[in-house]
């Protein structure tokens, strides 16, 4: 790659004003070429010479090559290409020696390791967070980016994800030998978008799309959901997000806000790529709320114990925050474990299904019996 590089190089020098790269300089000048790196300057060199200079300064030659010829010339591909290797916060020879190692970071789920050779080709690790430790040979191993459509479309338990950037991204797998297009390629199998949108936010350029516009565009059965209007004192907006948006059900950080002037009093999560507008997720679970939420509060009485009016508060939490898996068929102690609540149901059920024998009454039910 060195002798390529150089080639390369010389040709740039000729053009324009050079190269200027990661404190890699070299133009063509009236007396011949100046070379210069924070290690050396030197000037008055003709292509032989050049050439000798850049092969003992490889690293500054090798990294300019891979980011101008290549890596991706997209640029949120080519800035993420960068990130990964932290190309922002050290220079060329720091990270040199730290690529021989490999320098790692996580995005959502993913852990993706990058290193180099000799020639400063950059290869990729591309494995789940939880299988860091894990060897190879312990893991199911692919190398086309295709494979990651069917590694995303479960969970670990065979349950389908309609969200992508859920946290529900089964592990037990590994891409370990990915060049910069097919790295690139897999990470947005698995969380499309993503790297686009964190690229415009740095760039000071996502376009946000806020709760009110987003609903005002919608049509037919998701029309409804613009009857939620949080300005009118409804807090059904920041029940959404409270619902949806959290680090606990979704990778993605909320940028978007009731609208350009009204935020949401739900904090918008930690997630290393932007949320820039109510996704499919929100409007379509917005739609049965919005429906929900248009029933008339009703007062029902129970008879419950202390202990099972907590326990009711028990399961409701575990269901919310998925965790009914996490509790043991012995531990009759939590709440939420099956036994206790199966035994709660006899106690407290009727044979239709009431709880404390008390029916569900509607205001349709009441109209129909002419009451």
């Amino acid at each position: 790659m060195i002798e390529t590089a150089v080639d390369h190089l010389i040709e740039a020098a000729n053009e324009g004003d050079g190269v200027e790269f990661d404190g890699l300089h070299v133009q063509a000048t009236d007396d011949g070429y100046e070379f210069r790196t924070p290690q050396t300057e030197q000037s008055g060199l003709s292509a032989e010479q050049l050439r000798d200079v850049a092969s003992e300064q490889a690293a500054y030659v090798t990294n300019w090559h891979f980011f101008s010829d290549v890596a991706s010339d997209e640029p949120a591909r080519w800035a993420f290409l960068r990130w990964l290797e932290h190309a922002d916060e050290d220079d060329v020879l720091a990270r040199y020696g730290a690529l021989d190692d490999g320098r790692t970071r996580e995005w959502g789920q993913l852990h993706v390791t990058v290193e180099r050779d000799d020639t400063g080709a950059r290869r990729y690790d591309l494995r789940h967070v939880d299988d860091v430790d894990t060897p190879d040979d312990e893991l199911r191993v692919h190398e086309d980016p295709l494979d990651a459509r069917d590694l995303v479309r479960h969970d670990e338990t065979g349950r389908y994800r309609p969200l992508k950037t859920a946290p529900t991204l089964r592990s037990g797998w590994v891409f370990p030998d990915l060049g910069p297009a097919a790295l690139v390629e897999t990470v947005e199998f698995v969380y499309p978008a993503t790297i686009a949108n964190w690229h415009r936010e740095r760039e000071g350029e996502l376009d946000v799309s806020h709760w009110h516009e987003t609903v005002e565009r919608q049509t037919g059965i998701y029309g409804v959901v613009e009857t939620w209007d949080r300005q009118e004192g409804h807090e059904h907006v920041d029940w959404v997000a409270e619902a949806c948006c959290a680090d606990s059900q979704c990778l993605k950080r909320r940028e978007w806000e009731y609208d350009d002037e009204t935020d949401l009093d739900v904090d918008g999560g930690d997630g290393e790529f932007p949320c820039r507008e109510p996704c499919s997720m929100v409007i379509s679970a917005a739609r049965r709320w919005t429906k929900l939420e248009a029933e008339q509060s009703q007062t029902y009485e129970f008879e419950l114990t202390p202990s099972e009016k907590e326990q009711i508060e028990e399961i409701i939490d575990a269901v919310a925050d998925d965790r009914t898996d996490e509790i043991r068929e012995a531990d009759t102690r939590e709440g939420a474990n099956r036994y206790r609540a199966r035994f709660l149901r006899a106690k407290r059920f009727d044979d239709d299904g009431n709880l404390c024998g008390v029916p569900t009454e509607r205001e349709d039910d009441q109209d129909e019996s002419g009451h």
